[in-house]
């Protein structure tokens, strides 16, 4: 069985520390400052990493892009708002939104080109797929939630304003930067992978330091996370099977119907919290990416067991 991820670890930690010794006044007000730093600080480091020839090459297989921005912009987002029709009092409220924005984020990089890899699947395409998907999220991203939830909240004056400032810009500055600094990012990818980790493990003790004094506790219950484990876990199945069928029924080759199914289900857990701090008001931030984060570890371990199937097949 695979072991928790350490990352994950690191956040349910955050979770724990939030949960007895929540930061307030100043130092709240102090650290929100602060994430506010790191967020832009990460959206810079991705630009400054990722080779800008990488956006005009992802176009390449335009077949398999369209069919993965579509599983990831499209699909998700219509199936949470199917269910949150569907059953709108299975949940609380703040969870459902948790639900949905889940839905509207995009693909993860690091895994999905990691899991293709095992499986031998079509490698370059997953890397361009799931780059592609990133980019494109920073901006349908905000877009989605404001369509998806239909909160007045969300998609203020100045939260434009934040996905400006927060991501939009700072990935440009750093996309302007990467002839220069791009080589040092890539050769520092380690201690820099780190920093942008504990970026967000701080983000998330902050949000729910926030959430804790608001009573986070005394709204979410176990059966609320285990009813949200459960949606979770319906989302990814049939999302896998959905990718994978919709790869034999465009006759895509075997390595990049694998491609298509990994890219196309997964959700990124490293956008998405830095994303929901600049969305979402600071009291339900909390909340709001606990949908994300149980969906994250689903996806790794599921996805593993399916990775290590596909790679002991000898049909392609």
């Amino acid at each position: 069985m695979r072991r928790l991820d350490p990352f994950l670890a690191s956040l349910i930690a955050a979770i724990v520390l939030a949960t007895l010794l929540p930061c307030r006044g100043a130092i709240a007000a102090d650290l929100r400052a602060l994430t506010t730093l790191c967020i832009a600080l990460m959206f810079f480091l991705q630009g400054a990493r990722l080779e800008p020839r990488a956006v005009l090459e992802s176009i390449r297989d335009w077949r398999l892009q369209i069919s993965v921005l579509i599983c990831t912009f499209i699909l998700f987002p219509l199936l949470g708002l199917g269910l949150s029709r569907l059953l709108p009092h299975l949940l609380i409220g703040d969870m459902w939104q948790g639900v949905l924005f889940l839905c509207c984020l995009p693909s993860t990089v690091q895994s999905s080109i990691a899991l293709t890899s095992i499986a031998r699947g079509n490698v370059p395409a997953a890397i361009c797929a799931a780059t592609l998907s990133n980019i494109a999220g920073i901006v349908i991203t905000p877009v989605l939630v404001m369509l998806v939830l239909q909160h007045g909240g969300v998609w203020s004056a100045r939260a434009i304003l934040d996905v400006a400032t927060q991501l939009l810009l700072p990935f440009a500055i750093g996309q302007s930067l990467h002839s220069r600094i791009g080589g040092w990012v890539k050769r520092h990818k380690l201690p820099l992978s780190l920093t942008d980790r504990g970026s967000i493990v701080l983000v998330v003790y902050t949000a729910f330091s926030s959430a804790v004094v608001e009573g986070i506790w005394h709204r979410v219950s176990l059966r609320d996370l285990a009813i949200t484990g459960g949606l979770d876990l319906l989302l990814l199945v049939f999302v896998l099977t959905f990718t994978h069928t919709l790869g034999r029924l465009f006759r895509f080759t075997e390595p990049s119907t694998i491609s298509l199914t990994f890219c196309g289900s997964k959700k990124s857990l490293a956008s998405g919290v830095p994303m929901a701090n600049v969305l979402f008001p600071t009291a339900t931030v909390g909340t709001v990416v606990l949908p994300l984060m149980i969906y994250h570890q689903l996806q790794l371990f599921i996805c593993t067991l399916l990775a290590r199937h596909y790679a002991q097949r000898r049909d392609f």
